[in-house]
């Protein structure tokens, strides 16, 4: 099929449960809400389903400005609102003047709850205040067994999305020249540590692109992927601008502040 030709070959399955799911709302005529889905993932919706007349798509992850959102697959006679996306809000309470707690912390008790990751959107963190965004089907789940973040003893409640932390995504573009387009390659300019150190990383499992784990030091990277080293922050690639006199790779990214 042609649409493959366009994507990673590791996107593909991705890619086939997105036709299932414009079958289903083709044949059902009624609409199809997904999990949680990554911004590479939004942007394959968007490109498979496309301008197809039958069925429409539009997003939503609890607030404009978050990043992981859920899709609603729909007939042309469907007019989507904010409640049929099905998300819950949630502010996590700890003793915050006593214990400090980080995005992963945060995550990694919600991922040890047994759910999928699509269960959940954004983790939203701001100066003592943290919140998170999940699926309305396992609200109540959470409810009842979300006690512990880290060595924290948590409460959480649910809020209403107009009580949502706003927050504010900065990037500072910059231009770098790499060797390659390979992984290794482009971090290490962009982070400016060693090849080996970011080599490392990768191995370890703590880069991902577009928001996946890739371990592969030599993963060339394209036009418009998501960077991130753990500890180093994120960086994406806005574009590919050829080679230099000296046939290095000039690229320009913008660096999240």
């Amino acid at each position: 099929m042609e649409i493959y030709q366009h994507f990673r070959k590791e996107e593909h399955h991705f890619i086939d449960q997105v036709l299932e799911w414009q079958e289903t709302v083709k044949r059902q005529y009624a609409p199809k809400l997904t999990d949680f889905l990554d911004p590479r993932e939004q942007q394959i919706v968007q490109s498979v389903i496309g301008r197809n007349e039958e069925v429409y798509i539009s997003f939503f992850g609890g607030a404009p400005f978050v990043e992981r959102k859920r899709a609603l697959l729909f007939p042309p006679y469907f007019q989507p609102a904010d409640e049929d996306y099905e998300i819950a809000l949630f502010e996590v309470h700890y003793p915050s003047k006593f214990i400090s707690l980080e995005h992963r912390q945060v995550l990694g008790a919600l991922m040890s709850l047994g759910l999928r990751r699509g269960k959940f959107g954004d983790i939203l963190m701001k100066e003592e205040r943290i919140q998170f965004l999940a699926a309305n089907e396992v609200a109540d789940y959470i409810r009842l067994h979300l006690h512990a973040i880290g060595k924290a003893n948590v409460s959480v409640e649910k809020r209403p999305l107009t009580e949502i932390i706003t927050l504010e995504e900065k990037w500072q573009d910059t231009t770098i020249t790499a060797s390659s387009l390979r992984l290794d390659a482009i971090l290490s300019q962009a982070f400016h540590v060693s090849r080996q150190k970011i080599q490392s990383f990768i191995e370890n499992g703590f880069v991902k692109v577009n928001w996946k784990i890739v371990e592969q030091a030599h993963f060339e990277c394209q036009q418009g992927d998501i960077l991130s080293a753990r500890g180093f922050g994120r960086c994406k690639i806005i574009s590919i601008e050829g080679k230099t006199k000296k046939e290095k790779w000039r690229v320009r990214i913008g660096m999240q502040k």
